[in-house]
């Protein structure tokens, strides 16, 4: 049985992952914090057929510590809001889904769903959301209405001890997806009446209040936004440890997982499979599409990317650390590496680009074409929304026939 093809995300994040990206060959520092920096990637992007971009978002400036804030000036600091990013790129984009990174420990609920419902209408069914919890002290500083705890040196050593310390805001963020999607479903699809001569513009029987009550926060509803065209926009999230595969499996359509071979892509899987089990989630009615994060240097020549990475080590004057999996090579080893790890149970993956724009192009001119040769890749967009996309159902609303 042939398998079917991949599924390819990449995600954009300033002048690329590599903390001295910026000071690459080709890089465009300069326009950073331009729209037509982040244009040319787009277009790029839906050049090369990818199923969607994920832009990053953070609360606090870039740091070299995952926990805390410092004053090293040798790395690109600041960035743009991602969900206006995404806003931007929606009407110069045809295909493409657009998946910004959203805060949801900071920002209130109702403007997270409406914004991104509001994106899925601007992009006519392509929207996305990665919901990211706060883990840093520092950023509840910017917003002043409440503190989360401080990690230590000892907490970021291990992935599982900073899970379980963010445990209450990995189950606010259950809370926050949630109440999300019931404001998505709280207009039925037929709502909108528009009829001039009977002045009625819309059903109020088919807009209804969500009433969502949690621990943290309550949400009366309805949202001031229509049903949008998915019905609910894609729910994506970056899992390290048991507590984010939790919060996958109760509240993800699409999990980020990061291992570092095919024993431990495989064993990762197992994981999510169990936390799928306990939350007692049918994946029939409701699939978690899996891919896995690698952060990749490509060019053409055997041994270019080596060196080229090695260069950018020296700049920033340490070896690359990442949570993913660093891929030196060809675009041609990275394809044998993608379709190897396949064989684990993944449905995709999202590529880190180590350095913006050379190795989005290299993956979307060099990777994409060997993955179509070997009949793993789409050759031209079928659908026409990002769930379409993924081979994803459009959600029914929750209450529709509740009247």
């Amino acid at each position: 049985m042939t398998p079917p093809p991949l599924h390819l995300a990449v995600a954009l994040d300033g002048a690329g992952w590599h903390p001295a990206a910026w000071r690459a060959e080709g890089a465009r520092p300069g326009e950073l914090f331009t729209a037509a920096y982040w244009a040319d990637l787009a277009a790029e992007a839906e050049r090369g057929l990818l199923d969607f971009v994920t832009v990053e978002d953070a609360l606090g400036l870039q740091t070299t510590a995952f926990h805390r804030p410092d004053e090293d000036t040798g790395r690109v600091r600041g960035s743009l809001d991602a969900a206006l990013i995404a806003s931007f790129l929606a009407p110069l984009t045809t295909r493409l889904g657009l998946v910004p990174t959203v805060n949801v420990t900071h920002t209130e609920p109702f403007h997270t769903a409406v914004n991104i419902a509001t994106l899925d209408h601007a992009s006519e069914g392509r929207a996305g959301v990665r919901p990211q919890i706060a883990s840093r002290a520092a950023d509840a500083a910017h917003v002043g209405r409440r503190t989360t705890p401080q990690l230590t040196e000892e907490d970021v050593r291990d992935p599982e001890l900073i899970a379980w310390r963010m445990r209450p805001l990995f189950d606010e963020a259950v809370d926050v997806v949630e109440a999300a999607r019931r404001l998505w479903d709280s207009w039925e699809d037929d709502a909108e009446i528009r009829d001039a001569a009977t002045g009625r513009f819309v059903d109020r029987d088919r807009i209804h209040h969500v009433d969502f009550t949690g621990e943290h926060f309550s949400v009366r509803g309805p949202s001031i936004t229509p049903r949008s065209p998915q019905g609910q926009p894609l729910v994506t999230s970056l899992a390290h440890a048991s507590v984010p595969y939790a919060f996958a499996a109760r509240s993800s359509d699409l999990v980020l997982i990061t291992p570092h071979s095919w024993e431990g892509t495989a064993a990762v899987l197992g994981q999510v499979d169990e936390a799928v089990a306990a939350a007692g989630r049918d994946l029939g009615a409701w699939p978690l599409l899996r891919f896995a994060e690698v952060l990749v240097f490509l060019d053409g020549e055997p041994g270019a990317a080596a060196a080229r990475k090695a260069r950018l080590d020296e700049l920033d004057g340490a070896e690359l650390a990442s949570d993913a999996e660093v891929f030196t090579g060809t675009p041609t080893e990275l394809a044998d590496l993608l379709l190897e790890w396949r064989e684990a149970g993944l449905d995709g993956y999202r590529l880190r680009p180590g350095t913006l724009p050379h190795d989005l192009e290299q993956i979307t001119r060099g990777l994409v074409p060997e993955l179509q040769r070997r009949g793993a890749f789409r050759t031209a967009y079928e659908a026409t929304t990002l769930r379409g996309h993924l081979g994803l159902a459009r959600p029914a609303s929750r209450y529709a026939g509740t009247r």
